[in-house]
């Protein structure tokens, strides 16, 4: 982590102290003019063999309005990993808003979360217009990919690299099921000229790897992600050509206090990228501010009983109570992603100008403390 400071140290921060507030026109981090939608649907992949679930969220019709945020009619759900229900900002099979729309794709992190790891974040994108997708990846739905009793380091090895190969045909896979005609039943079609990717740590890892083949993709918000060429001990040692051969335009979200994927990494692959980029660290925040349920998820984490090569996790994470909110991530998140795709997507001037200019002060007045990094 001292590395990781030391370079820290060398982004310009500046703060906003008494200054004119930043224009409000346009504000990609309030809720946008659309409920919000989801359905479940089951992919087929005859190639693989394997049947994914994924989620789509979308603009719903105006009937809908206020029901994706009212406790009462938001859609609740159970992560495999837990039995207590969770709400997302969205209404559970809603009739759908007609009309034609970019396509964002989210992969998640490893582990114990899956497709619905961050719905703060994809309900928000299709609140102004957007459909999301997510699948749960190869390694939830494939048995031949789980974890195994008694397996041996040669073992395991292999079944990692096997999750790491499944990734980006993941991503491919469901890009081809969501274009085909009848992908889903719904008014909504979706634009192929506009279609981006966001991904949360091996998510993040698959966001860039996947930009090397799928043409397709238009625009990258990589969030703590993998990939770094010295990854700590026991996270996925995922490799990165970033042979794009092209100009994807790229966000990086990342923490200052990133426990599994530290600063250090961060500006490495930043170097590495090779097209339009930006960089924004979210100050005292960790690895699983990138997520719902931050404050829970986070404890669960650091007091999880870690063995083997990922002993030290715990020891590193600082509490909860040390960092910035999950409100003040969530926003930070949630706002950047959305601008980043407005201008990169929809090619929208005002997200443009937003990003050329002082996203400091802008998080500032809004009472979460970023540093804009400027190599």
């Amino acid at each position: 982590m001292k590395a990781g400071m030391s370079e820290l140290r060398s982004s310009r921060r500046v703060r906003a102290n008494g200054g004119v507030r930043p224009a409000r026109e346009y504000d990609p981090f309030v809720r946008g003019r659309f409920p919000v939608g989801v359905r479940t649907i089951q992919a087929l992949d005859k190639v693989r063999n394997r049947l994914f679930p994924c989620e789509i969220w979308y603009p719903a019709a105006a009937q809908h309005a206020g029901q994706d945020i009212a406790i009462g009619t938001q859609d609740f759900f159970t992560l495999p990993s837990g039995d207590t229900p969770r709400s997302q900002m969205a209404v559970r099979n809603a009739t759908a808003q007609s009309g034609t729309y970019p396509l964002i794709i989210f992969s998640h992190s490893s582990g114990r979360w899956h497709r619905r790891a961050a719905t703060f974040l994809c309900t928000h994108l299709s609140s102004h217009g957007y459909v999301v997708a997510a699948l749960d990846h190869s390694e939830v739905v494939a048995v031949e990919l789980a974890p195994r009793d008694g397996e041996t380091d040669e073992q395991k090895t292999a079944r990692v690299e096997a999750c790491i190969a499944n990734r980006v045909p993941d991503i491919r896979f469901l890009l081809d099921h969501l274009l085909g005609s009848a992908a889903w039943d719904s008014e909504t079609n979706l634009d192929s000229t506009q279609i981006g990717i966001v991904g949360h740590s091996f998510g993040g890892w698959t966001a860039l790897a996947a930009t090397a083949v799928e043409w397709r993709i238009r625009a990258v918000a990589a969030l703590a992600p993998g990939g770094s060429s010295q990854p700590k001990p026991g996270i996925l040692p995922a490799k990165l050509t970033f042979a794009w051969g092209r100009d994807v335009p790229t966000l990086y979200l990342v923490a200052e206090n990133d426990t599994m994927t530290p600063l250090a990494g961060m500006y490495e692959l930043f170097e590495r990228t090779p097209a339009t980029k930006q960089m924004v660290i979210l100050r005292r925040a960790d690895h699983v501010h990138f997520m719902d349920n931050v404050e829970q998820e986070h404890e669960t984490v650091r007091t999880m009983p870690w063995t083997g090569k990922l002993a030290w996790i715990p020891k590193e994470m600082q509490p909860i109570e040390h960092l910035c909110s999950g409100e003040q991530a969530h926003l930070f998140v949630r706002g950047l992603t959305l601008c980043h795709m407005d201008a990169g997507l929809r090619r929208q001037e005002e997200a443009q100008r937003f990003l050329l200019g002082d996203m400091e002060a802008e998080l500032a007045v809004r009472g979460v403390d970023v540093i804009a990094h400027k190599p």
